[in-house]
């Protein structure tokens, strides 16, 4: 590996921590980094609410689970390293009634299962001590949690990348990408590149860059916007930092919550609604090309035939100020439709499996002077330098 060439494309968070960890690790590798936008952290790493999540939801023994616990240690530090705005605030994952107690529970041992320090139980009064508006009945205190500025972290990965002698090339958009007499050759309208290996980090487009290189999209990426309100700064003292739910084992999200930012000011959201463009940020973004390739696909037919209640509802919620507020006074009952203005959006790149099912664990695809990142969405920021470290692993294992 030490002095290969290789290329990654991507220049969200995780294509940059494994450039990072690529660069520290083979000081003599050539290491070039392709983002087709006109800078880094242009779309999922840059649009997310900005949170530390600490392992608490994942299934033991899984990526996500291992990769989140170390990544967000690692994280914190890198923050600390470099002057990235950042905060352990923690969170609370409020039981809003005593249905849902069972469940919280459970999420309880299975942060324990995946190391997690400090879990709390808080009682109603406990819990209105640490977030005095809250509503429910019992909540979790993950004290691991926090905020920080993405799309900083993903700047300073870049200075470091350059300091270290790889390349950062924006406006590269990968066009074509084989692999002969085993050397690949990588085309964009920025150049032509050659390299002994490719890393595939392409995020909303990882399957059609994975395409390019000759495999078979058998799971395919299906963009989910998720909406989000603002809080008006008159009513932001209603919420401290983290309030999320206890997640329905039915509904394939975590649910609508609530988010302190590290610049100021609280979020509320997000909701999941299948999006019309890749990077459809707004309902009136439409890409017709986008549109066919959802509705050709079979697993998202299959897909909405299992989740018909599911995708109604966040259909209407997305349509339905009245309706997201309900949702939002689960977790903070003074909550009023008049408290919420207008905020962002973000476009999840979920991959789905022909069957319709949401591939729930990351997903790191190997082949012959390839790797290819096939499923990275939350945690993965938390976890991105954690899976900058598995990417590098997987790469010597081939060296």
């Amino acid at each position: 590996m030490a002095s290969r060439r290789v290329v990654i494309i991507g220049g969200g968070i995780v294509g940059l921590a494994a450039a990072h960890k690529l660069a520290a690790r083979w000081p003599a590798a050539r290491i070039l980094l392709l983002e087709k936008e006109g800078r880094v952290c242009a779309h999922q790493s840059g649009h997310n609410s900005g949170v530390l999540h600490s392992g608490l939801y994942y299934q033991p023994g899984s990526l996500k689970a291992r990769l989140a616990v170390a990544g967000i240690r690692e994280m914190v530090a890198f923050c600390q390293d470099h002057a990235v705005p950042h905060e352990v605030c923690g969170k609370l994952v409020v039981a809003a009634d005593d249905a849902e107690v069972p469940r919280l529970r459970r999420l309880q041992e299975r942060g324990a299962q995946n190391g997690l320090e400090g879990l709390r139980w808080l009682n109603r009064e406990q819990m209105r001590e640490v977030e005095p508006h809250v509503g429910g009945v019992a909540a979790l205190q993950v004290p691991q949690e926090g905020i920080v500025d993405y799309p900083k972290v993903c700047e300073a990965l870049q200075r470091e990348i350059e300091a270290r002698g790889g390349s950062v090339v924006v406006g590269a958009r990968v066009t074509a990408l084989r692999l002969r007499n085993g050397e690949w050759r990588i085309e964009s309208p920025k150049g032509d590149w050659a390299a002994d290996f490719v890393i595939n980090c392409a995020g909303l487009h990882c399957d059609r860059v994975s395409q390019l290189a000759g495999e078979k999209r058998e799971v395919r990426i299906v963009p989910f916007r998720g909406e989000y309100y603002a809080l008006k700064p008159e009513r932001e003292h209603l919420v401290r930092n983290l309030i999320y739910p206890v997640p329905d084992p039915q509904f394939p999200f975590l649910g609508v919550h609530f988010t302190r930012l590290i610049h100021g000011g609280r979020e509320a959201g997000p909701n999941a609604v299948l999006a019309l463009a890749r990077e459809g940020y707004r309902k009136t973004d439409v890409r017709l090309a986008d549109v066919w390739d959802a509705l050709t696909f079979s697993g998202l037919w299959r897909f909405l035939a299992r989740h018909k209640r599911m995708s109604w509802d966040e259909l209407r919620r997305s349509f339905s100020k009245r309706l997201f507020c309900a949702s939002l006074q689960r977790l903070v009952p003074e909550i009023q439709e008049a408290d919420l203005a207008p905020g962002g959006a973000g476009v999840r790149a979920q991959a789905m499996a022909p069957d319709g099912t949401l591939v729930q664990d990351f997903c790191l695809l190997q082949r012959p002077q390839a790797l290819h990142v096939l499923n990275a969405p939350s945690p993965a920021g938390t976890a991105a330098l954690a899976i900058g470290s598995e990417i590098a692993n997987l790469v010597a294992s081939e060296s």
